[in-house]
């Protein structure tokens, strides 16, 4: 190989991201293959020095007694006039001249080693994406077509599926937009990435993007609840006691939430400060209504808070949003009463003052009516029989 095919094959590394070994292999296996077709030979090993630019074709030859196939097979005799040693059964090589190709030959070359160059780009886009999977990514939009939404990933297409999307999102040709990695697949033409505008880890993605805390670890993201378009609880934790994590998520001035609500087209977002304590984690998930009480039961992992009868349509907000939201985040059954309702059913709600009072095993309670979600059940109880204090 001359000095400038070694350039060449310098520079189509560099662009198109290959490895040494891959570029020599794919030389290789061009020369093996080219030889194979057009030779018949398919005994063929090539050796390449890149730093020298040699190529060496060598053709193994089977030591044998009496010569059937003169392309794969050499007499005792003549391989001893090389080598004394030799003895039947052993493999001689042969140097053969790659100038020897014809036009033929070294076109094959070229289809094999353009064919190894695409399969190894694919490797590589391939690879370069499922090591973002559970990531977020800036794609622009290359175009719409019935509904899913093509993304351009640098050399790679990304798909934003209809059921992945926002409805109150319109995006058009052009659009930088950030986006969730769900899945990629290795499929013949390249990777297909598959992606999310709508999936609740495509917003704590986003904070872990935007706030430095979060980023470093000082801030931990504790729990996520996402109705993508309308609205998003985030519960945050501080692991740094002089750090707010709600101050700093908010960032001075509200700046930095808000550039995250930009991003998801003014979706409303809940941060919360996490708690330990399942009273004081309810409450807060709860916001913006005022908990003043809560009873929970540890076993069951539900929870009765106690509003006042004006917060009561808040705490459940529209169409059981916000107590829905709040069991997601949560990951507590949240049933809502005021305590007006605890009294019309006999209680007197100074006796259940302490909002951490846990509701005991005795405590019956019977069903009113239930608030279905996809993956928790938020359910609104009447309390049945006067409890033990």
């Amino acid at each position: 190989m001359n000095k400038e095919f070694l350039e060449a094959f310098t520079d189509l590394k560099k662009e198109k991201n290959l490895s040494n070994e891959e570029v020599i292999n794919a030389i290789k296996d061009s020369i093996e293959n080219a030889y194979r077709k057009n030779y018949g030979a398919s005994n063929v090993r090539v050796e390449i020095d890149m730093e020298e630019g040699i190529v060496t074709v060598l053709m193994e030859m089977e030591v044998v007694e009496e010569v059937t196939d003169y392309m794969t097979q050499v007499s005792l005799e003549d391989a001893r006039s090389i080598y004394e040693d030799y003895e039947i059964g052993d493999i001689v090589e042969y140097q053969i001249d790659p100038k020897d190709f014809n036009r033929i030959a070294a076109q094959g070359a070229k289809q094999v080693f353009i064919q190894k160059n695409r399969e190894a780009e694919r490797t590589n886009a391939y690879n370069e994406y499922i090591d973002k999977k559970g990531q977020v990514i800036t794609g622009k939009v290359e175009r719409i077509n019935n509904g899913t939404i093509l993304l351009t990933l640098g050399s790679t297409e990304g798909i934003v599926p209809a059921s992945e999307q926002v409805r109150t999102e319109s995006f058009k040709p052009g659009d930088r937009i950030k986006v969730y990695v769900m899945d990629v697949k290795k499929e013949s033409k390249g990777p297909q990435v598959f992606l999310s505008r709508s999936h609740p880890s495509l917003v704590k993605g986003l904070f872990e993007l935007e706030i430095p805390e979060i980023a470093d670890g000082t801030v931990s993201i504790k729990g996520i609840a996402r109705e993508a378009g309308s609205r998003t609880k985030i519960a945050v934790y501080s692991n740094d006691e002089n750090v707010d994590p709600v101050g700093a998520c908010v960032g001075n001035r509200g700046a930095r939430v808000q550039n995250i609500a930009d991003e998801l087209f003014d979706e409303k977002i809940d941060i919360i400060v996490w708690d330990e304590d399942p009273a004081v984690l309810i409450s807060n998930v709860l916001r913006p209504a005022v908990v003043e009480g809560v009873y929970t039961n540890e076993d069951e992992k539900s929870a009765t808070a106690v509003v006042p009868e004006q917060q009561l349509s808040l705490a459940i907000g529209r169409e059981g949003q916000n107590v829905r939201l709040a069991a997601r985040v949560s990951g507590w059954k949240i049933d809502i009463k005021s305590h007006e309702q605890l009294r019309e059913m006999g209680f007197a709600f100074d006796e259940y003052e302490d909002t951490n009072q846990e509701l005991h095993d005795d405590k019956v309670l019977t069903e009113n009516t239930e608030i279905e979600t996809e993956d928790i059940k938020v359910e609104k109880t009447n309390i049945g029989q006067e409890a033990e204090s």
